[in-house]
């Protein structure tokens, strides 16, 4: 599996979420001096909603820019261990640790990008292939990792 173009998958996807937070934040700027030039003072609520939800969104742009800094930090190696920028396949699925992005396809095959502070990533940090790990009381073997 080509670490390189998983990378490049993801960091489009991000990027198109940037894309999306960037345009909402636009258009509710926009609405939100349409009131402010047109409507008097018992609007006022109408307007700090607005911009609570300017802000709501900022949060969640500066989040997914966030996401973006870090995959720039993973290092494209092939991983012999459950760390950072590893590919972990265990019997219940194939996990990319880099950022919390969920489940993507990628090569025909489903892949769940999870971060490495997820309960998941920290059960089976440092663990080599063949080992197992327990999470939620449930057992599951590191069947290979890249």
């Amino acid at each position: 599996m080509d670490k390189t173009e998983l990378i490049k998958l993801i960091n489009q996807k991000l990027s198109e979420k940037i894309q999306n937070f960037e345009k909402l934040i636009a258009e509710t700027r926009a609405s939100n001096n349409d009131t402010k030039s047109s409507m008097g003072d018992k609007y006022e609520t109408g307007r700090e909603m607005l911009q609570q939800e300017i802000n709501n969104l900022q949060v969640q742009l500066n989040e997914v820019m966030k996401q973006q800094d870090f995959l720039k930090t993973i290092l494209i190696k092939t991983n012999d261990k459950a760390e950072k920028g590893a590919i972990v396949k265990t019997e219940r699925g194939l996990f990319f640790i880099s950022i919390s992005l969920g489940e993507i396809t990628f090569e025909n095959q489903k892949i769940i990008c999870i971060s490495p502070e997820s309960p998941l990533a920290k059960a089976m940090n440092g663990k080599l292939k063949d080992e197992t790990f327990s999470l939620n009381n449930m057992n599951q073997k590191i069947i290979d990792i890249q």
